[in-house]
């Protein structure tokens, strides 16, 4: 038997809440009870220790930046190469990170996520697939999205869905607005999301199943959600950093490491992002960590590639949403470990005992600014450069084995 006492931490629980105390892991599993005489003791000094976070819809698997970010688990889009439409990628997706990194697939909707025929969605899920999705694009058919939702039921599997109409975003790389008609660049308006969004809401309400938004960042997107959650459909949504803390004007001077997916919104879509994310609108805060090269950024805005790597600044940038006092601490962690986790289906996020020993260790007040050059993982693409933050991972544990 294995055991580690972590003595005398701040302990922060999505369902217990805050409180100082001690917690005992044995044999990678959170357990009650007096710790073992041999058991390895953790001095926390009154740190945070908290679950692991759980990061749902990432573009890449980055070990290293989910060890620096605190991430023990990742769900991973199906639109990876190849593209996670038959049992043997998912497979071999969901083995490649442990015991480090717990890697829970997303599995494809569609063959080839193409969008059109329905892909088997049951045999990856019984290879290791956690949910089931469309990637980064919408499907336009809504005959194709009603059987996949009507599938998804019947399966008790999440879909997790991209929401923008790609008949209104074609080529967009920006939000429709002054600060994209300023610089010249092709726009969609913001209508684009509300209306995915409306559509897959009402195929969902139809079907019964259990539909996740994995980004939600306009006003008018965000007040259907609320509605649709009043009447008892069956949907939870994110968002990342990104359109909580930017709007568009972080795109004036072309820079290409502003330019994600979707866009940025003008600065009223972002504070109704920040109240929605207050009143539990928001379900999950996802890094969306999806790192671009400077072959892929380092070109003209339109040419350059969407994505940006988030990974390893998400929990830094959560704790400033805690400090500016949008959502309390708990609630931070109710949002990266124990909702992702319930929309994967996923048994951890919390500190409850029988729980995995996946927890973290942090120093909340720790100063520390974020660098491009050096930011830990496959390349440090973040629209966040130079950005002043509080809040580093001292300690990471995956099923009680120390990691960092």
């Amino acid at each position: 038997m294995s055991a580690i006492l972590f003595r005398d931490a701040r302990l922060v629980c999505p369902q217990g809440g805050e409180r100082r105390g001690d917690l005992l892991v044995v044999d990678g599993v959170i357990a009650d009870g007096a710790a073992p005489a041999d058991a390895q003791v953790v001095d926390c000094n009154g740190r945070i220790l908290a679950p692991g976070i759980v990061d749902l819809g990432v573009g890449a698997i980055d070990r290293v930046a989910c060890r620096a970010g605190g991430i023990v688990r990742v769900a991973p889009l199906p639109d990876q190469s190849p593209v996670l439409d038959e049992p043997g990628a998912v497979q071999r997706l969901a083995l490649i990170g442990r015991p480090e990194l717990w890697i829970h697939p997303i599995a494809a909707a569609t063959r080839g996520n193409a969008g059109t025929d329905l892909a088997e969605m049951a045999v990856c899920l019984s290879a290791g697939a956690k949910a089931v999705g469309t990637g980064r694009r919408w499907i336009a058919d809504s005959g194709v999205m009603h059987r996949v939702l009507a599938y998804a039921r019947d399966l008790d599997v999440t879909l997790v869905t991209h929401a923008e109409d790609g008949g209104l975003t074609a080529d967009a790389v920006a939000t429709a607005g002054e600060t994209a008609s300023r610089l010249g660049l092709p726009a969609a308006p913001a209508l684009a999301e509300a209306l995915a969004v409306a559509r897959d809401l009402m195929l969902a309400e139809d079907t019964g199943a259990r539909l996740h938004i994995r980004q939600v960042t306009t006003a008018a997107a965000l007040a259907l959600v609320r509605t649709a959650k009043a009447r008892g459909v069956r949907v939870t949504c994110g968002i990342t950093p990104n359109h909580l803390l930017l709007s568009d004007n972080a795109m004036s001077d072309f820079r290409t490491f502003a330019h994600v997916s979707p866009p940025l919104r003008d600065e009223g879509d972002r504070m109704a992002a920040r109240a929605a994310l207050a009143d539990g609108t928001i379900d999950v805060l996802c890094s969306g960590h999806d790192p671009r090269g400077p072959e892929e950024k380092r070109l003209p805005f339109v040419d350059s590639s969407p994505g940006a790597a988030g990974a390893a600044t998400l929990l830094a940038l959560g704790l400033g949403l805690v400090r500016d006092g949008v959502v309390t601490l708990p609630r931070l962690f109710t949002l990266l470990s124990s909702a992702p986790a319930s929309v994967l289906r996923v048994e951890t996020g919390t500190l409850a005992s029988g729980m995995p020993g996946d927890v973290i260790l942090l120093d909340a007040d720790a100063p520390w600014r974020i660098e491009a050059e050096t930011l830990p993982g496959i390349a440090g693409n973040t629209p966040f450069d130079g950005l002043p933050v509080q809040g580093r991972v001292t300690g990471v544990w995956k099923g009680g084995r120390a990691l960092i």
